[in-house]
Order: C-alpha cells, then sequence, then structure tokens
C-alpha cells in the first residue's frame, strides 16, 4: 500500500517501467530507492522483533512476558552464588568441610532460594492478573451483547463498554476500540484483543466470536453463548480449587507430621541411645552401637530429608490444587524455610 501511493506520488507506473528502455529499467528510480529503504526497515524491525534481538532490545519484556522467563535472571545468580559461597568456604576450610559441616547445605538452600523465589513471585502476579481477566469476561461479552440487542453496532457497543470498569481487562477493551474507530474490522479487531489477553481461556471465547462472526451468524447471540461458556469455565475452575483444596491440606500436614517424627528422633531417640551407649562403654559393657554413634551425621541426614521432603510435597501441592507444579513452588519456599531453621536453631 505504502509503495503503490509512494509510486503515484512520483509519477511512476508498472507499465511506464515494462514499456521504458532497457538502460531506464536498470536505473534506480528515486521510488525504488524509497521502496528498498522501506523494505530495508521492515526488515530491520523484525529482526529486532524476533529471536536474539528483541531480548536486547527489549529484555524487561521478555523477562515478564511469562513467569518461566525470569530464571533467565535468577538462575545465573544462583549458580554464581552457590560457585563463590562453595569456593570460598572450600577455600578456608578445605574441600573435607563438604563432608563434615553443614555450611555447605545452607548455601545450596539458599541458591535454591534466589532462583526460585521470583520465579514464585511473578507467577503469583500472573495467575492473579489471569484470574482477573477470566473472571471480567463473562461481564464483557454480556454487555456487549446486550448493547448489540439494543440496536446499536458492534463498534458503538464497544466504544460504550470501553468507558466502564472491567477491572484489568478494561485497558484492552479500550486498545479494541482505539483500532476499531480506526475502521479496523470488529473480527481482526477481536482476534487481537484475544491475542492481547494470552489466556487459553480467552482465546478460545474470541476464536468461538470471530469464526461465528464470520459465518454470519447473529452476533449477539454468539457474544451470549462466549458469556456463558467463559462463565460456566470460571465456575468449574474455582469448584475444583474447592474440591482439592482438602488434598493440599493432606499434604501440608503429612510433612509436618514427617517433620515432627524426625525431630523426635533427633532429639530424643538418637540423644538417649547415644547418653545409654557412652555409659555402658564406660562400665566396660562390650556393647559399641551407642558409642559408635554419630548425631551429628544422622542429624545432617535427617536434614536433608526434610529439606527434600518439604519442597517436593509443595511441587505436589501445587499440581494438585492448582494443576501447575510452579504454582506449588510458593508452599516449597514455606517448608524448606521451615526445615531449614528448625535444623539450624532448634535441633
Amino acid at each position: 500500500m505504502v509503495v503503490k501511493r509512494l509510486k503515484s506520488l512520483f509519477g511512476n507506473s508498472d507499465s511506464a517501467t515494462e514499456t521504458g528502455p532497457a538502460s531506464d529499467r536498470a536505473a534506480p528510480t528515486p521510488v525504488d530507492r524509497t521502496e528498498q529503504e522501506i523494505e530495508r526497515r521492515i526488515e530491520d524491525f523484525r529482526a529486532h522483533e524476533t529471536g536474539l534481538g528483541r531480548v536486547t532490545r527489549h529484555p524487561l519484556k521478555v523477562i515478564f512476558a511469562s513467569p518461566i522467563n525470569i530464571l533467565l535472571v535468577s538462575a545465573p545468580i544462583a549458580v554464581l552464588f552457590f560457585i563463590l559461597g562453595a569456593g570460598m568456604m572450600v577455600q578456608s576450610y578445605g574441600i573435607y568441610v563438604i563432608l563434615t559441616s553443614t555450611a555447605l547445605d545452607d548455601i545450596i538452600v539458599f541458591t535454591i532460594l534466589i532462583m526460585v523465589v521470583p520465579l514464585t513471585i511473578t507467577d503469583l502476579i500472573e495467575t492473579r492478573r489471569v484470574r482477573l481477566l477470566e473472571e471480567a469476561l463473562p461481564n464483557f461479552f454480556r454487555d456487549l451483547a446486550g448493547m448489540n440487542d439494543s440496536g446499536m453496532t458492534l463498534p458503538n457497543a464497544v466504544h460504550l463498554v470501553a468507558l466502564g470498569d472491567y477491572s484489568t481487562l478494561t485497558p484492552h477493551i479500550k486498545k479494541m476500540d482505539n483500532e476499531m474507530s480506526w475502521n479496523v474490522p470488529f473480527v481482526d479487531a477481536i482476534l487481537r484483543f484475544g491475542q492481547n489477553l494470552g489466556t487459553p481461556l480467552a482465546l478460545r471465547s474470541v476464536d468461538l466470536v470471530a469464526k461465528a462472526s464470520k459465518a454470519g451468524g447473529d452476533a449477539s447471540e454468539v457474544l451470549r453463548a462466549a458469556a456463558v461458556d467463559t462463565y460456566e469455565t470460571m465456575n468449574m475452575k474455582s469448584e475444583r480449587r474447592n474440591n482439592m483444596i482438602i488434598y493440599v491440606i493432606i499434604v501440608l500436614i503429612s510433612f509436618f507430621v514427617f517433620l515432627f517424627v524426625i525431630f523426635v528422633l533427633v532429639s530424643t531417640f538418637l540423644t538417649t541411645m547415644a547418653t545409654a551407649g557412652a555409659a555402658a562403654a564406660a562400665a566396660g559393657a562390650s556393647g559399641q552401637f551407642g558409642k559408635s554413634l554419630d548425631i551429628s551425621l544422622y542429624t545432617r541426614i535427617f536434614s536433608h530429608a526434610a529439606m527434600i521432603q518439604g519442597f517436593c510435597s509443595g511441587l505436589v501441592a501445587g499440581q494438585m490444587g492448582e494443576s501447575s507444579a510452579v504454582s506449588g513452588l510458593k508452599y516449597s519456599i514455606i517448608m524448606l524455610a521451615i526445615a531449614w531453621v528448625m535444623f539450624r536453631f532448634f535441633v
């Protein structure tokens, strides 16, 4: 379109180019140079908006585009922290400190926290954003259908709906209204609307509305059907969360029971066994089990078991309760921290 307008502006036509002499066709005209410049700029823009060019030009946008992308920053920082911490510890105390001290365990725990805490925070923010968007979709489709039933055209209905409050959905509605004010067809605008939202439910609902509108169906009925579909889907998600919360609680309680049993074993049973063995050895008894019992070794093994149990139980709780292991990282962090604090300060 732009190239054709430029050609008409400079008074150049395809027919003139084809019928001119060979020398004239070979010489680049101002229109040709302008067209080449436009094509070069388009290619440069595409190169900067995809692949590595997008990362270098919009690093923050790429990082926060998806919660998992935050690992591009947190993972290298965590690895660097582990290498520096472990290196300084080995340099100061020797390689055997790995087997004789819990300092390496502390470094590993903090490395895991540095890696997963940013991911957990961004996932919580993204989950809240998606939930608010999907909760506002039924009202948006229902209001749009009602205004279309009253005789309004879809562009006018979208413009009026854009003046309302639909939580985090409002900026996207206003963007669609701006596009339609520039004579963008409703189907194209609603498809871009769904792509901007980026949630599975929104994409499915928007695809339904777009295909029905292309087929020439009643827009009001289609929008109302989309409103019912999104509302029922949100209800099913809410019902599933409510039904699965009991299993999440069971997983959490199981971890705390496991932690309590280990605490009793370490603080009472092993200590009593070691004391009894030492007393028996001092009295000349032949039993050697209690005397050779290394409480620090068993304590370290139990601490590893508790922290691994807590972290993995959190992932299981997230998968069961919210259909996402990443969503369970918040439980993993809490249980990992509780296990670490207990064995470092109370055992």
